[in-house]
This record gives structure tokens, C-alpha cells and sequence, in this order.
């Protein structure tokens, strides 16, 4: 369903634009295309009184907090991460209004305080945009919208490694979660 309106009490929640991520390729936005589109939501949200919630995840140098489990995927990351990769990219962070939330997980509910941020702002929608649409994304949205939340996706300020992977999300997924639009579309529902 595209877009239709924004609750006074909505929030934008950015899913991973740290920097180690960005310098990976997106498709079928790059990177630096999601995280300029990002900026301008940020930059109104922030403009309207809105919050802006800067997610990231990191991890401990032992990897002891990182998800357990058996995968058919290899190379999970191990070993000391890359310093300054969990850091927010500079052209969100600096922002002291900001909440930065730290997560463990793909989605960034489980684990965090996010509800409770949210919650305690009266917040009843988000906005999400980030890295990567099949991943970090979609788990957010799911969660988002078991948690009982109004959900919004950012169509062209999300990106993932395939762009197949971010169509699917797009066209199967995202419709039974909620409202999806571009920045432009949003935007104009902020003024």
C-alpha cells in the first residue's frame, strides 16, 4: 500500500549506516545514495521535533556476543572488528538529540531498548530506512509490526546486496507490514 499519512508520533529509524557498511556495495541504490536520501529525512524529522533513532551493531572483539546457531552460510565474522566500523557514518552522527541504539541481532528489537525509547516518546509509527532491505531492515519491520506499530518503509533510502533480494523484500514482503514510498513521498507528508 503506498503511503497515505504520518502520525504525529512517528519516528525515523535508520537500521546500520555505520561505516563499515557503507563501504559495501548496494544494489540497486549505492550506499552513499541511502544514506544522502537518509539525511534528508533525518534533517526534517529532526525539523518537525521528530525523533531519530541511529541503529547500529557491533559486536565484542571475542565475538561472545554474537547470535548463536547453526547456518548453511560460512564465514560468519569473528576476530577483532574493524576499528571505527560500528561507528554511525559522519553525515548522520553528531546529533545529541539523537538515540543510538546498539544491537546484536539482525532486527533491531530483540535484545535492545528501542521499544522502550519509543514507547516512552508516545511513538505509534516509524519510519524505516538502511542496510540491507532482506536483512537488518525486514527483521526491524517485522518486529515493528508485531510490536504493534504503524510501519512506513523508505523504498529508494534502503539498499541491499542483491538488488533481487531487495525487490522481494519490496514486493512480498514490505505490503503485508505496512506502507511503503519513496523519500520524496514522505517528505511531502512531513510538511
Amino acid at each position: 500500500m503506498p503511503v497515505t499519512t504520518l502520525d504525529p508520533k512517528t519516528a525515523l529509524v535508520v537500521i546500520d549506516l555505520q561505516n563499515a557498511v557503507a563501504a559495501l556495495p548496494g544494489e540497486p541504490y549505492s550506499t552513499e545514495d541511502v544514506i544522502n536520501r537518509t539525511v534528508e529525512l533525518a534533517d526534517a524529522f529532526r525539523k518537525h521535533d521528530l525523533p531519530v533513532v541511529l541503529v547500529r551493531v557491533s559486536f565484542s572483539a571475542d565475538g561472545g556476543d554474537r547470535p548463536t546457531g547453526r547456518t548453511e552460510q560460512q564465514g560468519r565474522a569473528t576476530g577483532t572488528p574493524p576499528a571505527g566500523g560500528d561507528q554511525i557514518v559522519d553525515q548522520l552522527a553528531g546529533h545529541p538529540e539523537d538515540i543510538v541504539v546498539t544491537k546484536r541481532n539482525w532486527g533491531a528489537f530483540h535484545g535492545t531498548d528501542l521499544d522502550v525509547h519509543l514507547r516512552r516518546r508516545g511513538i505509534t509509527q516509524i519510519v524505516l530506512t538502511g542496510v540491507a532491505t532482506s536483512i537488518g531492515v525486514e527483521s526491524t519491520a517485522r518486529a515493528a509490526f508485531e510490536h504493534g506499530y504503524h510501519v512506513t518503509l523508505a523504498t529508494d533510502a534502503m539498499t541491499d546486496l542483491a538488488a533481487e533480494s531487495h525487490n522481494h523484500s519490496l514486493t512480498r514482503i514490505f505490503p503485508r507490514l505496512g506502507e511503503s514510498g519513496t523519500t520524496a513521498e514522505i517528505l511531502a507528508l512531513l510538511s
